[in-house]
């Protein structure tokens, strides 16, 4: 092809220069390359065969550009299967490989390479995913023996105030932890992905979670508001409520006296949550949503949660395949909002 291309284009250049150019008898004909007809009345070339012959010359030069384009298309085409296959890869799909067919040359290397790291990236990501699941259902039975021996220390008759005191500590520290390993639990299976999706109604689920925290909200002098509109998407029903019951959850426990929180369900974004409370600085709104990541004082000195429950919802909402956008209020609180895919 490289060879007709050169033949094609050194011949309309010679047509052009033959046509246009050229002075003298060689004009019209002569030994140049093309050798033109020469026209009946003399030279030089009228304007009409002038213009065939150019128009002639810029087709030659279109199918020249289009025979370069296609080929480069059908050159570079396992590049673009390989960019798609990438593109498809999440945490519920790693065991996906390129596999690209065809003999040994510059891109079939490049692709067994990306499959070798993908295997290298699958063995670290499903090692680091079973090391957290299995260390949390380790500390599960301990934790659960010391609270039983705890509270059967406490029942002792004998027990003085120093004990019980003391027994109430340990028993606020061990539910600490066993919330703290509930949430790992939690995150490493929402990271691992979905293995199945069914048609769930957000707001039937979140009706529920508000009815469920309407207690909480009352101790700490919060006010419940829902504007929940049907809205069916396809998901899993066990992470989805548990991401609507730690947004709602994590909007109470942060909240002030007075305050309120907002859960609307709608069609975009599916879910928002709005709430009053202290003042987040824009800047810190994206590090709440890592692991163990606290904001201010409260946080810090344990004010009611371990650090995961936003962490939580953001993996939820990427195994989805949703987005999530959070902002402070300018008042204080927090709006979060989280599009999930359509209907199903």
């Amino acid at each position: 092809m490289f060879v007709a291309d050169f033949i094609a284009i050194a011949g309309a250049c010679f047509t052009v220069y033959n046509t246009l150019l050229s002075q003298g008898g060689n004009s019209c004909g002569g030994i140049r390359f093309p050798a033109l007809p020469a026209p009946q009345d003399g030279c030089p070339y009228s304007g009409a065969a002038t213009a065939a012959w150019l128009l002639a010359v810029l087709i030659v030069l279109a199918l020249v550009v289009c025979g370069w384009w296609f080929m480069a298309g059908w050159a570079l085409r396992p590049l673009s299967a390989t960019a798609q296959t990438v593109r498809r890869l999440g945490p519920q799909n790693l065991g996906q490989r390129i596999q690209l067919p065809g003999g040994p040359d510059a891109l079939k290397e490049l692709a067994d390479a990306l499959d070798d790291a993908l295997d290298r990236l699958a063995a670290g990501y499903e090692s680091q995913r079973r090391f957290a699941a299995n260390a949390s259902h380790e500390l599960r039975t301990p934790l659960a023996v010391q609270r039983l021996l705890t509270e059967v220390a406490m029942e002792d008759p004998e027990a003085g105030q120093d004990l019980r005191r003391l027994g109430a500590q340990l028993l606020r520290t061990n539910e600490h932890n066993e919330n703290l390993i509930e949430g790992l639990l939690v995150l490493a299976e929402s990271d691992r992905g979905l293995q199945g999706k069914v048609p769930v109604r957000l707001d039937e689920l979140a009706a529920a979670v508000l009815d469920a925290h309407r207690e909480m909200a009352e101790r700490h002098g919060v006010s419940l508001r829902g504007k929940l509109a049907e809205s069916l998407v396809p998901g899993d029903p066990v992470l989805l409520d548990r991401l609507i019951t730690n947004l709602v959850s994590n909007a109470i426990t942060y909240n002030e006296p007075g305050g309120w929180v907002e859960v609307a369900v709608m069609a975009e974004p599916a879910i928002a949550i709005s709430n009053t409370g202290q003042d987040v600085p824009a800047e810190a709104v994206p590090t709440m949503f890592e692991p163990f990541r606290r904001l201010g004082v409260d946080r810090v000195r344990g004010r009611g949660g371990v650090g995961l429950g936003l962490a939580i919802v953001r993996s939820i909402v990427i195994a989805h395949g949703g987005t999530l956008h959070a902002r402070p209020r300018p008042e204080g609180g927090l709006i979060v909002e989280i599009e999930l895919p359509g209907n199903p």
